[in-house]
C-alpha cells in the first residue's frame, strides 16, 4: 500500500502538470525518464526521490514545497479537513483544472470580480 505522503506528492505533481498544460510524455522527456515512471509517481505507486522531485519542480516551474502543500509534518489532519471541504478527486478532475487555467487567463481586475461573485454564490448555497 502506498504511503499517504507519496500519494499526496503524486497528486500535486499531476495537479501542477495539468495546470501548466504539460503531458506526462513531455514531463518525462524534460526530466530524462519514461512517461510510465511519471504515471507511477502520480499514483503514488513509486516514491519520488529528492533529486527527481527537484528536477520535476524545475521542469514544472514550481517550488519543491508546492508538492507538499496541504500537509503538515507528521500530521495529516489539515489534508483530511481539506478533503471534507473539497471532493477528494478534485486534483484528478481535468475539468476543474481546465477551469482554473481559464480563470487565470482572465485579466486580473475581472478575475477579482469573478472570485468575489463565486464567494458570494458559495455562501448562499
Amino acid at each position: 500500500m502506498a504511503h499517504p505522503v507519496d500519494v499526496h506528492v503524486g497528486k500535486r505533481i499531476r495537479h501542477r502538470r495539468w495546470l501548466v498544460g504539460v503531458t506526462q510524455q513531455q514531463l518525462a522527456e524534460q526530466v530524462g525518464i519514461k512517461f510510465q515512471q511519471i504515471q507511477k509517481y502520480e499514483t503514488g505507486a513509486n516514491r519520488v526521490s529528492a533529486s527527481r522531485l527537484w528536477d520535476i519542480a524545475e521542469a514544472l516551474e514550481a517550488d519543491v514545497s508546492f508538492f507538499f502543500a496541504g500537509m503538515e509534518q507528521g500530521d495529516e489532519a489539515p489534508m483530511q479537513e481539506q478533503q471534507k471541504a473539497v471532493p477528494s478527486d478534485i486534483l484528478n478532475d481535468k475539468e476543474a483544472l481546465d477551469l482554473v487555467r481559464s480563470y487565470y487567463s482572465i485579466p486580473e481586475e475581472q478575475r477579482r470580480r469573478l472570485f468575489d461573485l463565486a464567494r458570494v454564490l458559495s455562501d448562499v448555497a
